[in-house]
């Protein structure tokens, strides 16, 4: 039985929804939010320190902004955070374990605030990073803001896969093709699939109102992955390194809206010297 809250929740209906101005306010809005959390990890990600010690922290921050987390309770999910160290593609678990010197993780975190949500994922980097893991990090973040720069009216959704497509392979990258993109807004999972492996002129038509994540995820070996025992966990066969970012967007009358971007200029947090 659905209680009264999911009763007054959009439902899914197959097709890509279209949202006025009140929508891209309420994005931005959660945008912000999801950013200015990532930009509080900045200092605390170093050798020495947990991944549940970071969630705890983006928990707390999300709680105390009047906010709530849109993975906590998700198919009984229990973080504020899905936090992927080195081989870990996507959908890491939080965990005692300390990061060490070297190791890179995606940190992915969604909020919800006046029922808009914010989805937005960087890299970061525990100490100095070896030459071939910073190269991934940063050939990853370049093929998501390709993907990203296709995006207006009257382009398709394959231009973005074929832009981050093009830029993996010309660095002899794999593009992961098990997990993909998604609409957004009132609902956490949405209509369309963004997929990142694609050509160029192929989906469907990129209209303005549409709001929806890019979020590439790379390895330096194979694409293939697997999932492990506890259901979540993605990780490369090859057990090579995977990196990802991630962007919420929304289709303008003439371009894009990046709804994520860092309020400090912290895109890349492993390019940050505090």
């Amino acid at each position: 039985m659905m209680n009264d809250t999911a009763l007054l929740l959009p439902m899914r209906t197959g097709e890509i929804r279209i949202h006025d101005a009140e929508g891209f306010e309420g994005m931005r809005k959660a945008g912000r939010l999801v950013a200015e959390c990532m930009d509080m990890l900045v200092p605390e990600v170093k050798p020495g320190v947990t991944t549940e010690h970071l969630d705890t922290l983006v928990r707390e921050y999300v709680l105390d902004h009047g906010a709530q987390s849109a993975t906590i309770g998700y198919r009984g999910y229990r973080h504020a955070t899905c936090i992927s160290v080195n081989h870990v593609i996507c959908h890491g678990i939080p965990s005692p374990k300390p990061l060490k010197e070297g190791d890179i993780a995606n940190i992915d975190i969604t909020v919800i605030i006046d029922g808009w949500h914010g989805d937005h994922s960087r890299m970061f980097a525990a100490g100095e990073l070896k030459r071939k893991a910073e190269r991934l990090v940063d050939v990853t973040y370049e093929a998501m803001m390709a993907g990203i720069a296709q995006i207006r009216p009257g382009r398709r959704f394959g231009d973005i896969g074929g832009a981050i497509s093009e830029i993996a392979h010309k660095n002899r990258m794999s593009v992961v093709e098990d997990f993909c993109g998604h609409g957004l807004g009132k609902l956490f999972h949405d209509e369309p699939n963004v997929v990142h492996s694609a050509a160029y002129n192929t989906g469907p038509e990129l209209k303005p109102g549409m709001f929806f994540t890019v979020e590439p995820m790379l390895n330096l070996g194979r694409k293939d992955a697997n999932i492990l025992p506890d259901g979540w966990t993605a990780v490369t066969r090859d057990r090579q390194l995977s990196a990802q970012y991630e962007h919420s967007v929304g289709v303008t009358e003439d371009g894009v809206e990046i709804f994520t971007t860092s309020p400090k200029g912290w895109h890349q947090p492993h390019k940050v010297k505090l």
